[in-house]
């Protein structure tokens, strides 16, 4: 505004353009996330039937991109826009909803400790949900498939888990050719084989408990989960708390850009009534006063 005058304060430049360029990348990250989820949902014609997305017993993995990608779409606007326009409104909502993801984040990770058993009871039943519906999405089933190859494991707590999927249980009234198999991501790798066979899994629950182990990855996916974090508890805790410090970082940087913004604008003085632009139609009354 021609003719304003600040005293004593200033906003941050450093600041102003450090939140805006950090969070221009999260913004356009959280775009791209939704992007693939929406287009991942086009191609299993889910936006075309809204209904199906509750149809799957299990988990949609598309879930995630769409979550991840919103809350980062929306931090990122917020602490953009609010940082390059020195809005304070969206500059405290970037702080404030920073600051409920770190709580909720702080209280998991506490709960997670204390009520460990309850946990590890419904990381039981997310799983076993997620069996039944093995076949019913392929994003899930290529999920299952990398969660048993990357921890070596089979099912929650065993193969004898693959009888919740109707493919691969022993009922005799089974007609599938899957019927007492498992996936073949629970099959143990051949270094010599180059190509993947997809049928190693079949009938190998037929064959009695000591020589299924010399096929498949026996161990549950639920011990193997919890034996990865104790061998990598220092990298997993090293994560949280970078996470963390950078979380409040950013709430940091926010609110002294808004308490920059809002001194700036506390400390601002009207130039003197001579300096000042009068309508045309006043231009008499002014001279008179000055007069």
């Amino acid at each position: 505004m021609s003719g304003n005058h600040f005293k004593g304060h200033e906003v941050s430049c450093c600041i102003k353009y450090f939140i805006f360029g950090f969070n221009i990348l999260f913004w356009l990250l959280g775009m791209a996330l939704v992007g693939i989820g929406l287009w991942a949902w086009s191609e299993k014609g889910v936006l075309s039937n809204i209904s199906s997305i509750t149809d799957l017993g299990g988990l949609d993995p598309v879930w995630l991109f769409m979550v991840v990608g919103g809350v980062m779409f929306i931090l990122g606007f917020a602490g953009c826009i609010g940082a390059l326009r020195e809005n304070t409104f969206l500059l405290k909502f970037f702080s404030v909803f920073l600051g409920i993801i770190f709580f909720l984040e702080l209280t998991t990770g506490v709960l997670a400790f204390v009520f460990k058993d309850w946990i590890k009871d419904q990381l039981n039943l997310f799983i076993n949900n997620n069996i039944r519906a093995y076949r019913d999405d392929i994003d899930l089933q290529n999920l299952i498939d990398f969660t048993q190859e990357y921890w070596e494991c089979c099912g929650a707590f065993g193969a004898d888990d693959w009888n919740l999927n109707i493919y691969f249980n022993c009922t005799d009234g089974n007609p599938s050719r899957e019927k007492c198999g498992v996936p073949f991501s629970c099959c143990t790798k051949d270094p010599a084989e180059d190509v993947i066979n997809t049928q190693c899994g079949y009938d190998i629950r037929a064959k009695p408990d000591s020589e299924q182990k010399d096929y498949i990855n026996v161990k549950g996916c639920v011990p193997q989960f919890e034996k990865w974090l104790q061998d990598n508890l220092t990298l997993v805790a090293g994560i949280f708390i970078g996470v963390a410090l950078l979380q409040i970082f950013g709430i940091c940087l926010a609110q002294n850009l808004v308490s920059d913004i809002e001194a700036v604008r506390a400390s601002w003085v009207p130039p003197p009534l001579s300096m000042r632009r009068l309508p045309p139609h006043s231009s008499k009354k002014a001279s008179a006063y000055y007069s």
